[in-house]
Parts: structure tokens; sequence; C-alpha cells
């Protein structure tokens, strides 16, 4: 896939480089935000995107969702077939990656392309910003959950207090990756992939020690109730992949002339198999023990030496996840048009992150607020994720970042007023139809005619991509400078 031609006017490149525009390193606080990353800074490999995902899922939500699967009702083996399906929404975490290179920006500058310089604005507010930070308090939930059980093993008592303390500090040391950047997280992910892996290793070796391979509910699900119960699963599985609509974050250091297919691949391999290992893990465990409390659940075939260890390789596994996650909520803080340093709006993102974190803990039930959040997001992140696909597709990864960087009405894409209407009209129609179909907080007309089925994935993705590809062809936008409709 060809990518644009570099600016060829005098300047044009240094004025886009930020004063102090030195080598991305991981000892220094990484001084780009969302600015274009000249040819100049560009480096490394597609390859080093595997570690980057693989980091990231291995952790403490992914095996309370594998396990939740089968506490909804689900065979062992229909849980896997939902754990794979599920997590092949991977892919399209992956094609979004390729736009970072190709575009030298972050998805949340990218996406000027599909809505406007001002509608991006509020994108950015909502999926990017807002939902980050929702995701954000989650995994750090999660990870405060395996530690408060961690700190119990010390003998400290495990009150408000504690609590509070054990929050704060994992969400400083998730901070502190984020605020350095990029290039800390490249370094730090690989060495964290292979602690993990073995730190799996062994808890997947106890848990097959112990499950039932031929799992079966007392009570089978059939008819509308199974086909329920698998898209919900399939929902709550995809929301992973889905919620990384920022995936160009990581990617965009990378030289322009990175193979495309070589950027989607280990991305969403890195995503993949990782999150099919450990959900799968979840599953299983189900089947021997009650995954409604699974620390207390797991330690009971753990070893008893290794426990400790486990705890603490999935309280990492979140921090990296989360790491990514502030990293990018904070990109999308400055893209709402909030002028402030990136370092300085991670750590305002961790601050309302940790506020959210505590009322979870404390005062909601805390599997419910995962199942309900997870599946209720999907409802924008499916049709924001189909437009954004779509659209790398519709223009053959085809990106100008610099023409990207001009927020004036003279860019081409302030398109009508600063709106696409090609985007927001296809992402409105995406979400209204799949709002019509879902089946989780509340029912949608469609959900409940067809006893409950909830198709709001399927048909927002669809809906959103036909309508796109529709109105991007009626409004005759260009591939690269499109013109005003």
């Amino acid at each position: 896939m060809a990518s644009p031609i570099p600016d060829p006017r005098p300047g044009a490149q240094a004025a886009h480089m930020t004063p102090s525009a030195a080598a991305d390193r991981p000892g220094r606080v990484e001084v780009h935000g969302i600015d274009h990353i000249p040819d100049a800074e560009r480096h490394g490999y597609p390859r080093e995107l595997f570690a980057v995902w693989a980091a990231a899922n291995v952790n403490y939500l992914s095996l309370v969702v594998g396990g939740a699967l089968v506490l909804m009702g689900l065979s062992l083996w229909q849980a896997l077939a939902v754990i794979v399906a599920g997590n092949l929404f991977w892919l399209l975490t992956g094609v979004l990656a390729m736009s970072g290179p190709a575009a030298g920006a972050p998805s949340e500058v990218i996406t000027r392309a599909m809505y406007g310089v001002r509608g991006n604005r509020v994108n950015n507010a909502v999926t990017g910003w807002m939902i980050s930070v929702c995701y954000f308090a989650l995994n750090l939930a999660a990870a405060a959950t395996a530690a408060f059980a961690l700190v119990a093993k010390t003998g400290l008592p495990a009150n408000t207090a504690v609590k509070i303390a054990v929050v704060l500090v994992i969400a400083g040391i998730t901070l502190t990756i984020s605020v350095y950047g990029h290039a800390l997280i490249v370094k730090l992910y690989l060495p964290i992939t292979l602690a993990l892996a073995t730190a799996f290793g062994v808890v997947a070796y106890a848990v097959l020690l112990h499950a039932d391979f031929g799992y079966s509910p007392e009570a089978r699900l059939s008819g509308a109730d199974l086909w329920a119960t698998v898209l919900a699963g399939v929902t709550l599985i995809a929301a992973g992949p889905l919620s990384y609509t920022t995936s160009a974050d990581f990617s965009r250091y990378l030289p322009r002339t990175a193979s495309p297919r070589a950027v989607a691949g280990w991305t969403a391999l890195g995503g993949f198999l990782p999150s099919v290992a450990v959900c799968s893990l979840g599953a299983l465990a189900a089947t021997a023990v009650d995954m409604t409390d699974p620390q207390t659940a797991l330690e009971r075939i753990l070893p008893g030496w290794f426990t400790p260890l486990f705890l603490l390789a999935f309280v990492l596994g979140t921090i990296a996840i989360n790491a990514l996650t502030a990293y990018s909520a904070g990109l999308a803080l400055q893209a709402v048009g909030i002028r402030i340093r990136r370092s300085l709006s991670v750590i305002v993102d961790g601050a309302v992150a940790s506020g959210l974190t505590l009322y979870a803990l404390l005062v909601s039930n805390f599997l419910d607020t995962v199942s309900n959040v997870l599946q209720l997001t999907v409802v924008l992140l499916g049709p924001a994720t189909a437009l954004y696909a779509t659209d790398v597709a519709l223009r053959r990864n085809r990106y100008d970042g610099l023409a990207l960087m001009d927020e004036t009405p003279a860019s081409p894409f302030w398109y009508s007023g600063g709106v696409n209407l090609a985007g927001a009209l296809a992402l409105g129609a995406g979400v209204g139809a799949a709002a019509l179909c879902v089946n989780t907080l509340y029912t949608g007309p469609i959900a409940a005619a067809l006893d409950g089925v909830d198709l709001a994935l399927p048909v927002g993705i669809a809906v959103t991509s036909g309508c796109y590809v529709l109105l991007y062809a009626l409004l005759r936008l260009g591939s690269g400078r499109p013109s005003k409709p």
C-alpha cells in the first residue's frame, strides 16, 4: 500500500517538530503528543508490536471474562468456540494499526479524515477519552482485586485505607510507564511478555490437571437461549479488541516503508494468542472451581508457593494493558482540543480512572460491572472500529500526516463546518441500529422480538460500514486530500 509523498515545501517537516525533538528513547519522557512524527525520527520493526500487545493481554480481566462464559451456562467447548470467535476481532485492531506508519500520527488525529476536524473532537471525547478512562478503571479494579489478596498474605488488614493505597500504588506505576511513553513501552513489554508467559505456563499446568474437558451444565441451553448466550459471549470477548480503536498510537513511530501487512499481522497476533490462551484458562478453571471468586477458587488448585507469584503476574499484566490505555487516553484528551502536555494529560486521566476504580471496588459488584460495561460499549465501539477499518480500505491506507495536522478551515479535512457528514451519519446509523438490537443493561426492540438474541455487534458493524461506503462515494471523498462535499 502506497504512502503519501513527504511535503516538499521548505521547512514543512521542521514546522511539525517539537523544539526538543530528540530520539525516542526509553529513559526520557516522550516529547511527542498528537503531533506528526517526522521521517527522521521513525524507527523500529513491525515485529516489536507483538510484545506490546501480548504483554497487555495476559491479565486478570481476561481470566474473569473466560470464566464468565461458563457461568453464563455454556459448555466448555461452546465457551472455547466463543473465545476464538470473539478474539478474531483483533484482526480489525491490526488493520487500524496500519494507518500509524502511513500517517506518522496517532489514531486520535487520523480519525479527522473520517469525522472532520470538529467532528473528531467529539469522537475523541467519547470513543477516545471517556471509554478509555472507563477501561482503565475496570482493568485497575481487576489488578487491585488480585493485589488485595497478595497484600492479605502479608498479614495486613484488607480495610478501606489499605485498598485505597493499593489502587494508588498500581495506578502510580501504570502512569509512570505511560508518561515516559512509547520507547519505554516497547523496551519493557518484551521482558514482561516472557515473565507472564512463564507464570501462565505454571497456572495452565495446574488448571489442566483439574479441568473437566467434558463439562456441560446440568441444564443445557438450546434454541433462542443458546444463541442469545453465544452472541452475548462473543460480544463480551470482542469488547477487548474493539476497545483499541487507537492501535495506530503504537505503530506511528515505525518507518513509513514498514510493511502494512506486517504491522497488521504482528498487532493482531500479539492480541489474539494471549487473549485466547488466558480466556480459555478462565473457562477451563470454571469447570473445576467456582469462578465467581477467581482468586480464592484458584488458590485451591495452585501450588501454595506459587499463589503469590500468580497474583503478582496478573497485577503486572494488568499494569501493562492499562499503560497502553492511559497513553491513548492522554492523546485523546489532547485531540479533544485541550492545550495540555501529553504527560500531564495522562496524569489527569489516571486520577479520574482511579476514582472510578474505587467506586467499582467499594460500592458496586465488580463482575456485574465488567459484563455490563463491556457489552454496552460495543454498541459504540463496534461501529467506530468498522468505520475506521472501512476508511483504511477505501483510502488504501493513504494518509497525509502533515495535512491531518491542519485544524483550520483551510484544512482538506474541514469538510462542511468542520464535520465529515459521511462519517458522522454512518456512525450515527450504526450506533442507532446496534442500540435497537442490544440486550444487556436494557433490551432493544429488535432483541426483544428475537427472544433476547443480541445482534448489536454484527448489525452495528454492517450498517456502519455499508453506510460509510455509500456516503463516501456520494460525497466524492478523495483518497488522500478529500474535497469538501
